[in-house]
């Protein structure tokens, strides 16, 4: 007989519904399962539709003479990109160094702190209000106090990105880990399997999807924090040449700095994506 606490009162769905996946960032096994592209005729679907939307894009900000310094084309923003990479490309490394310090302090507390409110209830009573406290109030409205305490350095940046990244990379670990099957767990158990057998054995690897859903929205957290934390306080970061290039009516630099940061999110997506495939393709 299976015991009843072995869920954590986690919700259970019915085998009917399995076929039934919508896509979405709580199913990342829905993107890294897919076909994707199978055909020369979609490859250049895919470059037609990008090719009209710049092309457009361009055609109507020159067609209405629409000033650089309200809305520059696109061949004016990929000129900047290249001219002024050598201005912006060391703001980027400071970015970068502030995501991957913070991300990866936040990131292995998260996960920490996952496994020990699922396998310690009570535990998760006591973190649980601050982890909800961390989620709904914005990181940035912590970095003035931040920067009072710490001075204008990185120090600050860091703690914000861990701020927000750890509580997203926790919520969703902490899902996976009680997405158990039960009768594998009464199974182990049967054998003489341990508390921690059963979960680096099982609920691990059981809840590798999860984990790797809340890695991905936690760095993105962490990008978005990190550019925000730059633009309140502090003279480096991509950031910062946003708040720059915008107060000097750089327009084009400003939207190649856009382009930057949507390039990053993109390689941020696209890494996850692989991990997924490898490693959790097998949900689907």
């Amino acid at each position: 007989m299976v015991d009843k606490h072995l869920g954590d009162k986690i919700p259970e769905f019915s085998k009917n519904e399995a076929g039934n996946q919508s896509v979405g960032l709580t199913n990342l096994s829905a993107f890294a399962s897919g076909p994707g592209i199978r055909s020369i005729g979609e490859v250049l679907a895919i470059i037609s539709v990008a090719v009209i939307i710049i092309g457009g894009a361009e055609f109507a900000i020159r067609t209405m003479e629409i000033p650089q310094y309200v809305m520059p084309p696109p061949s004016a923003i990929v000129t900047a990109l290249f001219t002024d990479f050598e201005f912006i490309g060391p703001h980027l490394g400071y970015t970068l160094v502030e995501l991957f310090a913070g991300y990866f302090v936040g990131a292995s507390i998260g996960l920490v702190l996952a496994a020990v409110i699922t396998q310690f209830p009570f535990a998760e009573k006591i973190v649980a209000p601050y982890i909800l406290m961390l989620v709904t109030t914005p990181m940035l409205a912590l970095v003035p106090l931040l920067i009072l305490r710490f001075g204008f350095g990185y120090e600050p940046r860091i703690i914000a990105v861990a701020l927000a990244s750890g509580p997203m990379v926790m919520i969703n670990a902490a899902t996976g880990f009680r997405r158990v099957d039960l009768a594998k767990i009464a199974l182990a158990r049967s054998f003489g399997a341990s508390t921690f057998q059963i979960f680096l054995k099982i609920r691990v690897p059981m809840a590798l999807p999860m984990i790797i859903v809340g890695l991905m929205i936690g760095a993105i957290f962490g990008l978005l924090t990190a550019v925000g934390a730059e633009m309140v306080g502090g003279g480096f970061g991509l950031g910062n040449r946003l708040t720059t290039f915008s107060a000097t009516l750089q327009m084009p630099q400003f939207f190649a700095v856009i382009l930057i940061l949507s390039i990053l999110g993109i390689l941020i997506y696209v890494f996850f994506f692989l991990v997924g495939k490898k490693w959790a393709s097998w949900e689907s």
